[in-house]
């Protein structure tokens, strides 16, 4: 169990003492500092707290799941399968099994074109790319290859899917993409992006699921499979230029003239991640003044600082993580990071550091579509039903139709393939855009488009975003947000996932009247995993995570920072009635 993770009721019991003792409602971050925050956050990990690479890659090989226990099952969460080896669940067996698993959905729907394929710089991401290739050389799937073995981004696999799908309508391609994203250096992760080139939906991924464990329970004894050696050597395992790909087609999605124009310095922090490389050629290509501070590849992170539980985290979302981006500051007009498979963004300007997710989605969208006049008139915003208000008063001004969606990048891949939304993005940190002439780029999220939209929207408009975000404050007024996570186990994720609207019994949330209770999102009608109350000041969401043992508790005051630690505080004895 993660530090603090003694119990969640905890939180109740404090903010009830703490508000005795001081006559005040403290704030729920407070009490996470105090009960929650590790006391080495923000700082450089002590090397006794990094990962045993070696005995995390042994046990990969070694251990051998067992399907009886539900914890070493293959399980889709709102991002692929995700585990570490050391505890059954990322080992050899269950990549084999998910890609068999792939291999045989392709062949139940016809997918006949390549497999685009690729691993970030997790240490559990290269030994399950051998393991996929074994299975796939061995089915007969003609497999893409990142050339010379250079690491591949998220968002360069999605292009490379679409680009090749563009105008067929036979041998299309689909792709896999290894990677726990922005987890732990311990965690192992593998997903699979159909022929839209974005997550998989859930009714793919529960036939994935579904099959790969049952291959598991068979013992593997219907999986097709070759000697690595072999497999490399195969026909149809080919190499592929996915930098090279990518990077000359970023000119058709950022407008890379302004920022040269208005000679910006520009400044980024690899983080060790799958687009390590990508940032050199991006500056050669098109004539940027950007400095990479490291190139440094790491399977233990060791240059990372400690986030907010003590884990090293790769979220570039996330002030304690990414203490040495935000000391880029004062450097450079825009720094920016990347997590590992770089489909999410952070973004350091030097008027307020590092911006908020939420604040950054709001001026992107606002900028995005008042400078892509291609773009259809009719696109909409596609925006996570925990992202900001601000989003929605922002496209109300616009006149764009808001599409908002539960927690996971799936629920818009179908309207970027289509061009009707002009934008889809989550509050932790992941969004894409069109390309500029209002065709499809990406369908996954893209923390390097997003990274570079800053630079193109400062050289623009001469602000930089954080100065940007300050003037829709100071149009629509502002918004006091914030985020808590907590600790929770299988049993209490699912407890909370299950919340309904009957059981919130209240009429007043932190004394305005409540206006909504959903457990659906509204722009899609599917179920949120969780609960949001809406009141005439604000609002909260509580959900289980979908890739980690927390859970989350948003909330947004439209008021004041101390009408937000209210709403704060009646969630959380919501959570904890659900959970008891």
């Amino acid at each position: 169990m993660r530090p603090g993770g003694e119990g969640l009721l905890s939180l109740r019991t404090l903010w009830t003492r703490q508000a005795v003792e001081d006559d005040r409602l403290p704030s729920l971050r407070e009490l996470f500092v105090s009960a929650r925050i590790h006391p080495l956050a923000g700082q450089p990990a002590p090397a006794s707290m990094l990962t045993d690479i070696a005995g995390l890659l042994a046990a990969y090989d070694e251990l051998q799941p067992d399907p009886t226990q539900a914890t070493q099952r293959v399980a889709f969460g709102t991002s692929g399968h995700r585990g570490c080896s050391l505890q059954g669940s990322f080992n050899r067996w269950h990549v084999l099994a998910i890609s068999q698993a792939i291999c045989d959905y392709r062949v139940a729907q016809g997918i006949s074109g390549p497999l685009f394929i690729g691993a970030d710089t997790h240490a559990l991401s290269q030994p399950a790319l051998d393991s996929a290739l074994e299975v796939l050389a061995a089915n007969g799937v003609q497999t893409m290859i990142s050339a010379g073995g250079e690491f591949t981004p998220t968002p360069a696999i999605s292009q490379a899917i679409l680009v090749h799908n563009q105008g067929r309508s036979s041998g299309l391609a689909d792709g896999i993409v290894i990677t726990p994203s922005h987890n732990p250096p311990d965690s192992g992760g593998f997903k699979y992006n159909p022929t839209n080139g974005g997550p998989a939906d859930s009714d793919i991924t529960s036939w994935v699921q579904n099959r790969a464990n049952a291959l598991l329970e068979g013992g593997l004894r219907e999986v097709k499979r070759m000697p690595l050696a072999q497999a490399r050597q195969a026909a149809n395992v080919q190499e592929y230029d996915y930098l090279g790909s990518y990077v000359r087609d970023l000119g058709n999605v950022i407008d890379f003239a302004p920022i040269r124009a208005a000679g910006l310095r520009l400044g980024v922090d690899p983080l060790g991640g799958a687009g390590v490389h990508y940032w050199a050629r991006i500056a050669e290509q098109y004539g940027l003044d950007l400095d990479v501070v490291s190139e440094i590849i790491d399977p233990q992170f060791a240059f990372m600082s400690l986030d907010w539980d003590g884990q090293v985290r790769m979220d570039p979302s996330s002030s304690h993580a990414m203490q040495r981006l935000i000391g880029l500051k004062n450097g450079y007009d825009i720094a920016f990071a990347c997590d590992t498979d770089y489909d999410r963004h952070g973004i350091v300007a030097p008027s307020v550091g590092l911006l908020p997710a939420n604040h950054f989605l709001s001026v992107a969208i606002d900028y995005l579509f008042q400078h892509r006049p291609q773009w259809s008139a009719t696109a909409a915003v596609g925006k996570t039903l925990v992202s900001s208000a601000m989003i929605d008063r922002v496209a109300a001004r616009l006149g764009r139709p808001l599409l908002e969606v539960p927690v996971g990048f799936k629920w818009f891949a179908g309207g970027l393939f289509d061009g009707s939304l002009g934008f889809g993005g989550e509050e932790s940190a992941g969004a894409t855009f069109l390309r500029r002439d209002g065709r499809v780029w990406t369908t996954d999220k893209d923390g390097i488009a997003l990274a570079l939209l800053a630079a193109e929207m400062t050289a623009v408009s001469g602000r930089d975003p954080g100065e940007l975000y300050q003037g829709l404050s100071d149009e629509f007024g502002a918004i006091y947000a914030d985020r808590v996570d907590a600790p929770a186990t299988p049993a209490q994720k699912k407890a909370l996932g299950q919340l309904s609207p009957a059981q919130i019994e209240s009429r007043e949330l932190a004394g305005d009247a409540i206006t909504q209770v959903l457990d659906k999102a509204p722009g899609n009608g599917a179920a949120i995993g969780g609960i949001k109350v809406i009141s005439e000041g604000g609002w909260f969401a509580a959900r289980p995570s979908g890739t980690e043992d927390i859970y989350k508790i948003y909330a947004e005051s439209y008021r004041d920072e101390a009408h937000l630690q209210r709403i704060f505080g009646e969630a959380q004895q919501l959570v904890d009635a659900a959970l008891e």
